[in-house]
């Protein structure tokens, strides 16, 4: 008996010596280049527990604003790229007459004051609406942005009319399937934007991430439940060195509270994806963006890829400080809610 447990006990250590040295991140390489930025919505208003809202109108669920933006405008996304946010994450709505909206919703009556489907409305109705209308921190008690957007529901083209350098883009199709990519691509060629030099990505339904795969082989697209399934295969076999299928030219999600159960983080899984030409999206807790400044703390310094941000007016100059050109006020009235936030969890 005592002959089985000393080999038991040896195959347990050698078992544990091998996964050891196979996961070890002092035997990886160290990742190249330096964590990234994207940036939902441009600048939103934050909605805390989003993803318990279900299928609510989000508008009026948001936090006591400190900031004039809303997401989807032209504003908000051009002072994310001033502040040197790499990626701003838009929400593609084709319109009536063959324009392509910026707006999250389907339906106009969650944050409009309009009514009725976006793709049953022209640009030019869409133009007249205030997108900022049912925007409240109280339940609908109060509007506190209301009237302060009317006119400001972009077109696509006027987004990228503006960008002139190295500003990528996230093309988020929503609800959409292969006709979406279809309309969306057929616009980018006629605003002459080639996605692929730009660098740009799409993530959307399986439906419209295969379309715009097929459109664009060398595009980053990506579903996010077939990223998080990529995390939890990863997470299963990840102990052996072998990346799943699932991973492979694919896109991991990572939640900033489970990061540290994946094998090998975060030096010998960043070159696992690498090598196999995937991406690394980390989000905040419970697959929201991150919505503190201290969450970058969290995260490993070695990471090189992608954090995603639920609020990037608070969130990228806590990173890139030097670009932050808001006023003593502003920057006074940001750190009064972040406070409020770390309070209401």
């Amino acid at each position: 008996m005592m002959k089985w447990l000393r080999y038991a006990a040896f195959v347990l250590a050698a078992a544990f010596l091998v996964l050891t040295l196979v996961n070890a991140n002092w035997l990886a390489p160290e990742p190249k280049g330096s964590v990234k930025l994207i940036a939902q919505g441009g600048f939103p208003q934050f909605v805390p527990n989003e993803a318990a809202l279900d299928g609510e109108c989000s508008a009026t669920a948001i936090e006591e604003p400190f900031h004039p933006y809303v997401e989807n405008t032209v504003e908000g996304a051009r002072r994310a790229f001033r502040w040197s946010t790499p990626m701003v994450e838009v929400d593609i709505a084709p319109t009536k007459d063959g324009e392509i909206a910026l707006f999250r919703d389907e339906d106009l009556s969650c944050r409009t004051d309009g009514e009725g489907r976006v793709a049953e409305r022209t640009m030019e109705e869409l133009k007249a609406l205030d997108i900022s209308h049912g925007y409240s921190a109280d339940g609908g008690e109060s509007f506190p942005l209301r009237g302060t957007a009317t006119g400001k529901m972009p077109t696509l083209g006027e987004l990228l009319m503006t960008l002139r350098g190295r500003e990528r883009v996230l093309y988020d199709l929503g609800a959409g399937g292969a006709e979406r990519a279809e309309v969306l691509a057929a616009k980018l060629e006629e605003l002459g934007r080639n996605p692929v030099a730009k660098r740009d990505a799409f993530t959307g339904t399986p439906e419209a991430v295969a379309r715009v795969r097929e459109l664009y082989p060398d595009a980053w697209a990506w579903n996010e439940a077939a990223a998080r399934e990529c995390t939890a295969d990863y997470r299963l076999i990840g102990w052996s060195g072998y990346l799943p299928q699932s991973c492979r030219g694919e896109t991991m999600l990572i939640d900033l509270d489970s990061q540290f159960t994946l094998w090998g983080w975060p030096n010998r899984l960043i070159a696992r994806m690498e090598e196999h030409g995937g991406e690394i999206i980390v989000t905040g807790p419970g697959g929201n963006g991150f919505s503190l400044p201290e969450q970058y703390g969290e995260v490993p310094s070695t990471f090189n890829g992608y954090i995603l941000l639920a609020d990037a007016y608070a969130m990228t100059p806590a990173l890139h400080s030097r670009y932050d050109n808001r006023t003593q006020e502003e920057i006074d009235a940001s750190w009064d809610a972040m406070e409020r936030r770390r309070n209401a969890q």
